[in-house]
């Protein structure tokens, strides 16, 4: 086995495979290609997402055998990794992708990519060709080692069919330790065929891989007296939080502190909405309640989140006030964009834990935390800049009307996932989500076609959830195909099309600053109907609906919820000069966000 420098961590221990694995037998007589679906099946592995190949086909003829794992046939190897993602996000499990050489594996990149910003535990299988032919430009060669490099956690190339048992116990392990991420696994077409041993390792040898899950105690302990210190102190949550299954311990702590709660893009669900002290989201088009909070902070509480830009705008202006904790599992993430006063190194739970008992001792002691006139400007905040819309002059129908009446009529315990654009911020914007893992969504690579995918696998890992992919016209074209795979393999996930004719996002930018220049962000589906997204969907054996008018969303919603036989389509064809309200422009700071188009900064410089 070959493969790029280790993950890096403090020291060298071995990690012990799960008890249920080593119990089992060890020892077998296989192919390299059978041995790798005997390490699914030893891990727990229920689902794999791909599609075959002539490098990878030797795996495929085992997997037919396996009464364990599940293959979904995906249309495009895109729709695999997404599809894996939004397993993985939505079940909190590693998602597994599978996709022969070359092309096949190239079309991961973008997933793996995705992944990677995102921290989703993923482990890509690949076929590779043949050991004598790599290097040579082989037919169907590709060197995807290199490749993703970039944008995996860490990546093998066997090359010995007796270490496939350890190398995907191992990546499976990377990947879903420390700072979840992709892992990806390239097995040449010779080694799958290899007569060889299956042994399943009762350890897993990673030196220099241990990532520091407990907090540094000291470190704890100045955290807790400048929280209890702080008048306006603010707890800025990230997807870290959800990642490490501490949004219990982040109710505590927030209840205990009394202090203000916003969440990211990639947090919603950590915090309920419907709490009082949830101010909501932060950044480009947060809440402004969210970014005044931040901007006018004593103290910044961030925890498992990266200080992205969509969240501080021009950097040099961000929070200008604010002394910051920074508690994240990764250390490299720590000082990389905003300087850590307490810098803490650690899993979120851990973190959250200490922090409650070293702040409860803090209180113990007599410190009394006076938050009262905090509050009382960001109710004021809160109370004058409620998120909220206009109706369209032209009589059309609303994109957040019926984004807001979907996540009504759906309830709390819907999986929600979204392509990226408008809709994408209006779903963040107007559904409440009360828990954690109901909200799945391209943060950080900004992925258009995610959506579709990700609720099919979102759906697959958790069969009893009504999932819902909120779409918009321009992202759903890129892989809709995958409904076909929906429909056949009985994959009832709900689509909502926001189909208002253009790239809306793109098209907004064009308004507020090209000069209303509208450089090819028309799509044609609004009035052509090139496609009709109704029609597509009876194509591919899902329901088709059509919603154009406000009075008919609530009907529209509830007979889509009523199909749950095969997976349904509604295309809501909404107006097209909808934009969305707040927005921090790119390149400017926090304290420029406006409200509407026509409305100044509403904080400038004091």
């Amino acid at each position: 086995m070959t493969s790029p420098a280790a993950p890096s961590s403090a020291s060298a221990r071995p990690a012990v495979v799960p008890p249920a694995a080593q119990s089992r037998p060890t020892v077998e007589q296989v192919t390299g290609a059978q041995s790798v679906v005997r390490s699914l099946e030893e891990l727990g592995v229920d689902i794999v997402f791909g599609i075959p190949g002539g490098a990878v086909l030797p795996l495929y003829d085992p997997l037919l055998d396996s009464t364990k794992v599940r293959h979904i046939l995906v249309r495009h190897e895109q729709g695999a990794g997404h599809a894996a993602t939004g397993y993985a996000q939505a079940t909190g499990r590693v998602g597994v992708c599978m996709a022969t050489s070359g092309p096949g594996a190239t079309n991961l990149v973008t997933p793996i990519a995705d992944a990677h910003m995102d921290s989703v535990p993923l482990v890509a299988i690949t076929g590779q060709v043949g050991s004598p032919l790599i290097g040579t430009d082989g037919f169907q060669e590709a060197d995807i080692c290199g490749i993703t490099m970039p944008i995996t956690k860490h990546n093998f190339m066997v090359t010995d069919a007796a270490e496939i048992p350890s190398v995907i116990a191992s990546a499976f392990h990377i990947a879903s330790t420390g700072r979840p991420g992709p892992v990806l696994v390239d097995i040449p077409k010779d080694i799958l065929q290899a007569a060889t041993t299956f042994s399943w390792p009762a350890e897993i040898h990673l030196p220099g891989y241990r990532p520091t899950a407990r907090p540094h105690s000291g470190q704890i302990s100045a955290a807790a007296k400048l929280i209890v210190a702080a008048r306006r102190p603010v707890l800025y949550i990230g997807g870290g939080v959800i990642k490490a299954e501490a949004t219990e311990q982040l109710l505590r702590l927030a209840e205990l502190t009394g202090i203000p709660v916003v969440t990211t893009l990639m947090a919603r669900g950590a915090f309920p909405d419907s709490h009082i002290q949830h101010l909501g989201m932060p950044g480009m088009h947060g809440t402004v309640a969210a970014v005044a909070a931040m901007q006018k902070a004593d103290l910044l509480v961030a925890i498992g989140t990266r200080f992205d830009d969509r969240v501080t705008g021009q950097l040099d202006s961000f929070a200008p006030g604010a002394t910051v904790i920074h508690a994240d599992i990764d250390p490299a993430e720590i000082g990389k964009n905003r300087t850590a006063d307490v810098p803490i190194v650690g899993d979120a739970k851990d973190v959250i834990n200490e922090l409650i008992g070293a702040v409860t001792a803090e209180q113990g002691s007599g410190v009394v935390t006076d938050l009262f006139a905090w509050w009382a400007e960001l109710d004021e905040i809160r109370e004058t800049f409620p998120t909220g819309f206009e109706e369209p002059h032209d009589g059309t129908l609303a994109p957040q009307y019926v984004i807001k009446r979907l996540g009504e009529i759906s309830g709390p315990d819907t999986v929600f996932t979204s392509g990226v654009g408008q809709h994408q911020m209006w779903a963040a914007q107007f559904i409440k989500y009360e828990h954690p893992r109901t909200w799945l969504n391209s943060g950080g690579l900004g992925t258009m076609g995610y959506s579709v995918p990700a609720a099919m696998g979102a759906k697959a890992g958790r069969p009893d959830a009504t999932v819902w992919s909120i779409d918009g016209d321009g992202c759903f074209q890129m892989t809709n195909q995958e409904l076909a795979t929906c429909a056949i393999e009985g994959i009832p996930i709900k689509v909502a099309v926001i189909n208002n004719g253009n790239l809306g996002m793109v098209r907004q930018w064009q308004t507020l600053f090209y000069g209303e220049r509208y450089s090819n962000t028309d799509l044609g589906t609004h009035k052509l109907r090139i496609p009709d997204f109704k029609l597509l969907a009876e194509a591919m054996g899902c329901a088709g609906l059509r919603c154009e008018s406000k009075e008919d969303v609530d009907a529209t919603i509830e007979a889509a919820m009523a199909i749950n036989d095969r997976p349904v389509v509604v295309d809501f064809t909404v107006g097209k000069d909808a934009q969305v309200w707040p927005m921090v422009a790119s390149g400017t700071g926090n304290d420029q966000i406006m409200a509407a188009r026509d409305i100044r900064p509403l904080f400038e410089e004091e």
